[in-house]
């Protein structure tokens, strides 16, 4: 099993604090990556024709608006505020979205207006270093367009712009809201490359157990599974509401045929929660395991210890005897008595061992 490398504290100021005293629906971006480039990609399509562009300029994705034709934006970047302002200004969002857009600790929620559906949610992947990267991403659904907010340029989202170059796929035929089943299918579906990397994790670890592999860092590992645990369930224990919200809205943002598309990520979700509780199940039962090991080994210890100091304790109890200074003790005097005190103890020493195998002590 990889080992995982010690995590060093940092004492710092918690991000949120950035927000303190200000006035509700100002964006303040709370978040690590403050050094990115705004990058903007542009997919504009319809059933017979496709665009792609792409640019650092967050006014050239307003010429799109109200064109009859399905527009995807995706933003990446999410410290260049002034940026965020621009768009959220231009396409009508509230103040209070745009702030929840740039704070990553935003837990997953949705919210529904008049024109527009938001939702937050935590996208999850394996970049190309084999790390686990949590994201925060918002997605916000219009009538012909879908507007994506992520932090960086990396995204699990290629299937999606592959499906769209294909002018026969459903994608290119189903609307504004079948593109956000889709932003959403390709996040979900990578919670479920994660969950099964986490299962193989808590299985592997369990085995190196059960075999009883000697590991200084075991405790090490169990706790970074703990912590990994709590942060994917925290992440997607609230989708469950969030799709819910989605399958029995009556909002027009939604056909009625792309329902069933959604009706089956609520089903993804509840299965993806279901893998968690067990894993998190497991995973609490590995430091029991552990301890339960770490027990039997110091018991199969003090009973081995016990044993020997069983069978020495009539053997130190005959020396002791035979040590004493006193004169009148007729063996001393006899000429075999040596010889027979070492046989003796020999009986007996045999005799205790019979009798602990017996017992299946030994």
């Amino acid at each position: 099993m990889k080992k995982n490398k010690p995590i060093h504290k940092k004492s710092k100021k918690p991000k949120s604090s950035q927000s303190l005293g200000k006035a509700p629906g100002t964006v303040v971006y709370i978040g690590e990556k403050e050094h990115l480039n705004t990058k903007i990609e542009i997919q504009d399509y319809t059933r017979d024709t496709h665009n792609i562009t792409e640019t650092d300029n967050v006014k050239d994705a307003f010429i799109f608006k109200g064109n009859d034709h399905i527009t995807w934006i995706n933003i990446n970047g999410l410290n260049h505020t002034q940026e965020i302002i621009s768009i959220g200004e231009f396409y009508g969002l509230h103040p209070l979205i745009l702030e929840d857009i740039v704070n990553t600790d935003q837990r997953p929620k949705i919210d529904e207006y008049e024109n527009y559906i938001f939702l937050v949610l935590k996208m999850m992947y394996f970049n190309k270093e084999k790390e686990f990267i949590v994201e925060h991403i918002s997605i916000v659904l219009g009538k012909d367009h879908v507007i994506t907010f992520q932090e960086s340029d990396e995204d699990i989202f290629d299937p999606v712009r592959i499906r769209i170059t294909n002018a026969q796929s459903r994608i290119r035929n189903s609307g504004a809201g079948y593109l956000a089943y889709s932003l959403l299918d390709a996040i979900f579906d990578n919670y479920f490359v994660v969950i099964d990397d986490l299962g193989d994790k808590v299985e592997q670890l369990e085995e190196e157990l059960f075999n009883e592999k000697e590991g200084d860092n075991i405790t090490q590992e169990i706790q970074s599974l703990k912590r990994e645990i709590l942060r994917i369930r925290r992440s997607i224990l609230p989708l469950r509401e969030v799709i819910g919200r989605i399958v029995k809205s009556d909002t027009a943002l939604i056909l009625e045929k792309n329902k069933d598309y959604y009706r089956d990520l609520y089903d993804h979700i509840i299965h993806i929660q279901e893998n968690i509780d067990v894993y998190r199940e497991m995973i609490w039962g590995l430091m029991d395991m552990y301890m339960t090991t770490i027990s039997n080994k110091m018991n199969g210890i003090m009973k081995v210890l016990t044993i020997i100091a069983t069978i020495f304790i009539p053997l130190t109890f005959i020396a002791g005897i035979y040590g004493m200074n006193f004169e009148n003790m007729p063996e001393l005097k006899y000429q075999y008595g040596y010889h027979t005190l070492v046989c003796i103890m020999i009986l007996i020493f045999i005799a205790l061992l019979i009798f602990f195998r017996k017992k299946k002590w030994l």
